[in-house]
């Protein structure tokens, strides 16, 4: 049952095979009972139960409130929930309870669906791993799977376990989902957070639009190019939240003023009209062999099956990486100023003066990756340097986003690029680098999509050599998220990527529903 899709669980909730209440109560224990993953911040039970309960009394009714009701989610601790702390996983914020919900929560819970907590991540969404939180690093569910335990062979009897990292940041809602503790989270991103974990823990990851969905209540670190994320298992469970969450909305000037109109996405049979682009500058030092290879075979299948195939050029992407981190750290330098310790969060003890108050917070309430961040930040933006730095790199995105808008009006429909340039690390490997060369790496094939705001999926789609997810990226025109997420949809039934096999969800699991893996990529 809790490895039904999100939309099979709904079918079952009409019917009335499980009831709401026992569905929370399902998700709860295997939460308890997968506690190590370290996936939560915060647990609300008694709040989920009772959203249940009344979940419960509307079904009876029969009266639901549409697809989401009584379907148990997860939010990342970046968002404002009212009545349940949010702490960005900084020092700064722990104990903080906003007064109001993000208007993404508040779609959620309008629309019958279960909030059963906050989820684990870099500290204010800053990294790569979800190992720089101050609630310590996730882990990524696929380290305890059977196909991980049978592909793994310790080099050494002294060799620590070795479990990997879910990437990041919104690595805790990726390791909800594939674990099966929920069936869609919310995440952020900013420059992957949301495709980079779901790469890594073989779920499918939405990062919209922007402007397409409201940003309001979602703690900002990049007000340009901050979305907030969909993480599920299936690609049409993607869609489903996507049409509860996108719209106009009065408190979020960015979003669009259209009226969006939800869809259920059709069974594409034929993809002959299909144009898939493929960017050579994608083909990046430091590419895995496996993950060029899965990428050439999906195209490949894509060809086979009637789609023209075209090999594109997006020359500006060589300098995206330098541009993101200038205009990121200087939106982070604005964006931190607001956490002195005056209105909400930490307040340090030091009261020889305003100045050293506020000093002081800031350094016991941020971590070293925040502080770099704001320094750099505050660099770039110094009147000596404005010109040569933050005003250069707003120019090379303009150019950044002109290579996609080329690319598309030539006639091409989706970008097929990988996720990440490998699968995931184990942890004692990944802080071995800083948080910064690390986030350097891993954005490098997703941030140019926030820089041009377009619509991107991450969808699973084969297992590596050590039996870890390998996911592929689609990138879309502005706004056609329809037409992004039928073809993600298409190519996600063709690769059958294989289910997680993990004993702890057995034990609270009941009815399985098995996949195969097709021999195309095997």
């Amino acid at each position: 049952m809790l490895r039904a899709s999100l939309r099979q669980i709904s079918a079952a909730l009409k019917e009335g095979q499980v009831t709401p209440t026992e569905l929370c109560q399902r998700c709860l224990a295997l939460i308890r009972s997968t506690q190590f993953l370290n996936a939560y911040i915060t647990v609300a039970e008694e709040s989920a139960l009772k959203q249940a309960e009344e979940s419960e009394k509307r079904y009876r009714r029969g009266q639901p409130l549409g697809e989401l009701d009584g379907i148990p989610i997860a939010v990342k601790d970046n968002f404002n929930t009212a009545g349940i702390e949010t702490t960005c996983a900084s020092n700064m914020l722990k104990g903080y309870i906003s007064p109001y919900n993000a208007t993404v929560v508040q779609k959620l819970l309008d629309r019958g669906a279960v909030l059963l907590g906050k989820t684990n991540l870099d500290e204010f969404a800053m990294g790569s791993g979800s190992t720089d939180g101050v609630f310590g690093p996730v882990r990524n569910p696929w380290s305890y799977s059977r196909q991980y335990k049978e592909k793994f062979v310790p080099r050494s009897d002294s060799e620590p376990e070795n479990w990997v990292i879910t990437g990041g940041s919104s690595g805790g809602s990726a390791a909800a989902v594939s674990a099966f503790t929920c069936f869609a989270a919310l995440g952020s991103d900013t420059g992957g957070s949301t495709r980079n974990p779901a790469a890594h823990c073989g779920v499918v990851g939405l990062k919209p639009t922007y402007g397409l969905i409201s940003r309001h209540g979602l703690i900002p670190l990049v007000n340009s190019m901050d979305v907030p994320g969909i993480l599920t298992r299936y690609v049409d469970d993607a869609a489903v939240v996507l049409g509860s969450l996108a719209g106009h909305d009065p408190k979020d000037s960015t979003t669009v003023q259209d009226i969006f109109q939800p869809f259920a996405l059709p069974s594409l049979t034929d993809v002959s009209k299909l144009s898939i682009g493929i960017p050579k500058e994608y083909h990046v030092p430091g590419l895995s062999s496996e993950i060029l290879a899965v990428w050439s075979k999906a195209a490949d299948l894509f060809k086979n099956a009637g789609a023209k195939v075209v090999e594109v050029s997006l020359p500006h992407t060589h300098y995206s990486i330098v541009c993101y981190h200038v205009l990121c750290t200087a939106e982070v330098a604005s964006n931190m100023a607001r956490f002195d310790g005056l209105e909400y969060g930490h307040r340090s003890d030091m009261n020889k003066s305003t100045e050293s108050m506020y000093a002081a917070t800031r350094r016991e309430g941020f971590n070293d990756v925040v502080r770099g961040r704001i320094l750099s930040g505050n660099y770039f933006l110094l009147k000596q340097n404005y010109e040569d730095y933050f005003v250069k790199a707003q120019k090379v995105r303009r150019l950044i986003a002109n290579d996609f808008v080329k690319v598309f009006g030539s006639g091409i429909d989706i970008l097929l690029t990988p996720t990440t340039l490998n699968d995931a690390v184990p942890y004692m490997e990944f802080i071995k680098e800083d948080n910064r060369t690390r986030s350097t790496q891993d954005d490098i094939l997703t941030q140019a999509a926030n820089m041009a705001g377009l619509p991107a999926v991450n969808v699973p789609t084969a297992l590596s050599r050590r039996g870890l997810p390998i996911g592929l990226q689609f990138i879309g025109r502005s706004f056609q998220e329809k037409q992004l997420l039928t073809v993600a949809k298409w190519f996600e039934k063709q690769v059958q990527f294989p289910v997680i096999q993990l004993e702890e969800v057995k034990k609270h699991d009941s009815g399985v529903l098995q996949h195969k893996k097709s021999a195309s990529f095997s």
